[in-house]
């Protein structure tokens, strides 16, 4: 299938506080299928990446936001009280209307559908009334309506670097009010593609289908924009691996040790807030990195202290800032994250630190205390610390890995069914047509589907200078 993703905070200087409100917001036998994504990871591009899929019969497009941090996928819906209207991101908002499309069917609270997707009956329900859906972010806003089932286009991967296209029913939610910064923000979108675990999860219903595997992987170029969104086994790059914590709503992972140019931050063990051991969430929604203040305060001295002279300032009232010049990755060092099983998290000067204006550079990693009061002692890593890497998620086996990788090139990716690999690549994904990565770029497929075995996606580069 084809997703593709833009950058949704646009802009240099005036958006990060913007980019940082979202992101206090963000934590609420097969063939392969493939996507284009579109966007870049620096907080001073968009800040999150947000995909164009094609929903119902006939087919129409609508600009979704990327989140492994959520479940269902949900579309701003005809008639909706405070839905957006317009954005600023240069793509026109589209409402979808169930009775525009031939293949609709709205779901009662008395269906098995709506059952399973709660996986209880609905409290009073009653005959002919819709299921309902309710989802509060982190910054109080929320969104709600009720449930419906229609086509998704895909694009399965047929050979190298080629596709075709094909339908899948997708149940997901139709939103009739939104409040908070959902309806009034003119970065706004037409609704959230959710990739977390739960059964209301796209991934999750294809999977259970058949037509797919739970299994995923993006590796977001933040270098040149762009990159690639796949669903499906990936078998190059290989990745090591560690265990996905159990039983948890998203996607948690042991932490053992943080390491700063050779130097190790001793981890306290008494702040972390998920299941008891040293968790650390990993959420594509999400920007930047959120370190709680024992972990974060060392972390910034560690790294400063290669360059005493400079005078760190605050941007925005948030933001760690300083005048360089020079190469940053000659000038600062590597941080490092580790955890369970072995596996290392590589961060380098390049992706935690970006240009603010000229000389001045700001540092992605934040302090858990800016996100929320319940947050604080949450260790959230975004798409900052896994920028230009492979990082798969095997849901199948519970385990997610990752590894440096040039996220411009290509991955191979299993067909399940035959056996047969094929190339997909972060730049020409389509039968039909080469995708050119660049400033102001537009994103050329006409959709991008949902996803089945394989869903890799273009990342288009959405810069827009101040």
């Amino acid at each position: 299938m084809v997703l593709q993703v833009h950058h949704r905070f646009r802009g240099r200087r005036h958006m990060l506080g913007a980019m940082r409100s979202h992101d206090a917001s963000a934590t609420a036998g097969s063939s392969p299928r493939r996507s284009p994504l579109g966007g870049k990871g620096s907080p001073t591009d968009t800040g999150l990446y947000f995909a164009k899929i094609g929903i119902g019969t006939p087919s129409r497009d609508y600009y979704v936001q990327v989140d492994t941090g959520s479940d269902i996928l949900w579309i701003n819906c005809i008639g909706c009280d405070q839905c957006p209207k317009k954005s600023n991101l240069g793509v026109e908002l589209t409402l979808y209307d169930p009775n525009g499309s031939s293949t609709a069917d709205p779901i009662t609270c008395d269906q098995e559908r709506c059952i399973s997707t709660y996986n209880a009956a609905f409290p009073g329900c009653k005959p002919d009334v819709l299921c309902p859906f309710y989802v509060s972010y982190g910054d109080g806003s929320t969104t709600a309506g009720y449930f419906v089932e229609d086509n998704v286009q895909l694009d399965q991967v047929t050979g190298n670097l080629q596709a075709s296209s094909m339908n899948s029913s997708v149940i997901f939610g139709c939103a009739a009010k939104q409040s908070g910064g959902l309806g009034t923000s003119s970065e706004a979108l037409d609704g959230i593609l959710g990739f977390g675990q739960a059964n209301s999860s796209m991934l999750s219903q294809l999977a259970s289908s058949g037509k797919v595997k739970k299994v995923f992987a993006h590796c977001l170029d933040n270098t040149n924009g762009g990159g690639i969104f796949a669903i499906g086994e990936v078998v190059q790059p290989e990745v090591n691996t560690t265990a996905l914590v159990p039983n948890q709503a998203y996607y948690n992972v042991v932490m053992k040790a943080v390491e700063v140019g050779g130097d190790v931050i001793e981890l306290p063990t008494d702040i972390f807030g998920f299941g008891g051991e040293n968790e650390a969430m990993i959420d594509s929604g999400t920007t930047l990195a959120y370190l709680p203040g024992d972990i974060y305060s060392p972390l910034m001295e560690k790294i400063m202290a290669q360059q005493p002279g400079l005078d760190l300032h605050t941007v925005e009232e948030q933001f760690s800032c300083f005048k360089f010049v020079g190469s940053v990755d000659n000038g600062f060092p590597v941080v490092k994250f580790h955890f369970d099983g072995s596996l290392a998290l590589a961060v380098y000067p390049h992706d935690y630190l970006f240009r603010y204006h000229d000389d001045t550079w700001c540092v992605g990693f934040m302090s858990a205390e800016m996100q929320s009061e319940d947050g604080k002692d949450i260790t959230l890593l975004g798409d900052l610390v896994f920028s230009n890497k492979l990082v798969l998620y095997d849901l199948e086996n519970q385990t997610i890995g990752w590894a440096d990788y040039n996220c411009s090139s290509h991955i191979t990716v299993k067909d399940e069914k035959s056996g047969a690999t094929y190339s997909v690549g972060a730049h020409n994904i389509g039968s039909n047509s080469a995708h050119h990565i660049g400033s102001n770029s537009e994103l050329v497929s006409p959709r991008i589907s949902a996803v089945l075995l394989l869903l890799a996606a273009v990342l288009y580069n959405f810069m827009l200078y101040a």
